[in-house]
């Protein structure tokens, strides 16, 4: 029976993963196609108001707003606010990226939050790991080199931007297990969107505002809702079944964001970043992988015999 529940929640894992990632990079299309004509700021603060006025009206349709199950007050746990903050963060860098940046090059460089997640457990909680992990995190992060590239004639900065935003992407993610599981996906979802809003005004301030068109509200608008379901399928990935079966679909991505960028803008990578990319999945794989066996492990060491 427990097997058959596990199964379950990590099929239904699985599902909400590789629905978050063609959601996010759909957003992610719609905004750098709109990056052309407006300042990030801007778009930004748009965005997330209409991502704001659907999650609201989620909520409230949901029951989480008024009543016996209202949760808005959740929004003010520090777990919460901490994690909104580093998604703020992560999503003012990211953009700032990919607004410079072919779809797919910026897809991939995020996709080393894995590698960095390892990182953080060593620097920040503590963890030993072994001299062949150690291996594994340095050839993923020399495909993020490849696919940066940073001694090519080519070579774009903003790649360096990206990379930062994966780190933080990586604090995120740690901090989605913090929060309670009683408080629901759309509530961390709303503060997620309150916090990125305000960043993003406050970018604005530094900004000219220029004149939107009622086909640029509605590439705004259609964002938003992507956004908003890619970061709830998210934390319902985050928070159902094994963390390592379902993490690895986080790569499913790296196809819509290739399909997208050359469909769209005719970006193709090249074959050094190809490679890169290919070693960056191995890597993270592995790591996904390999801490699943060491989960199970340390099962099998605790159960009494």
């Amino acid at each position: 029976m427990f097997l058959s529940t596990q199964t379950a929640a990590n099929r239904r894992g699985v599902f909400a993963m590789v629905g978050a990632m063609a959601s996010f990079v759909v957003n992610d299309a719609f905004v750098k196609y709109a990056s052309q004509s407006l300042p990030g700021g801007q778009l930004i603060v748009l965005r997330g108001v209409f991502a704001m006025v659907f999650l609201f009206a989620m909520a409230w349709w949901m029951g989480y707003v008024r009543g016996p199950q209202a949760r808005l007050r959740d929004l003010t746990h520090r777990s919460l606010i901490t994690r909104a903050a580093f998604d703020a963060i992560a999503t003012l860098t990211f953009l700032t990226a990919l607004f410079h940046l072919p779809l797919a090059n910026a897809t991939a460089i995020n996709m080393a939050a894995p590698l960095c997640i390892t990182l953080l457990s060593v620097i920040w909680l503590g963890e030993r790991i072994g001299a062949l992990r150690w291996l594994i995190v340095a050839v993923g992060f020399i495909g993020v080199l490849l696919i940066v590239q940073p001694s090519s004639e080519g070579f774009n900065g903003y790649s360096l931007v990206c990379l930062l935003s994966t780190v933080f992407v990586a604090f995120r993610d740690l901090y989605t297990r913090r929060i309670s599981a009683a408080t629901p996906s759309i509530v961390i979802t709303i503060g997620t969107a309150i916090a990125v809003t305000a960043s993003g005004a406050v970018l604005s301030l530094f900004q000219t505002w220029q004149p939107v068109t009622l086909p640029q509200l509605a590439m705004l608008a259609a964002a938003s809702v992507f956004l908003s379901s890619g970061y709830m399928l998210l934390i319902r990935a985050m928070r159902a079944g094994d963390v390592s079966v379902i993490v690895p679909f986080r790569y499913s991505g790296l196809l819509a964001a290739v399909a997208i960028g050359y469909g769209v803008w005719g970006e193709i990578p090249n074959a050094l970043a190809w490679l890169g990319i290919a070693l960056l999945v191995a890597a993270g794989l592995y790591v996904v992988i390999s801490e699943r066996a060491r989960a199970r492990d340390r099962v099998l060491e605790a159960a009494p015999e």
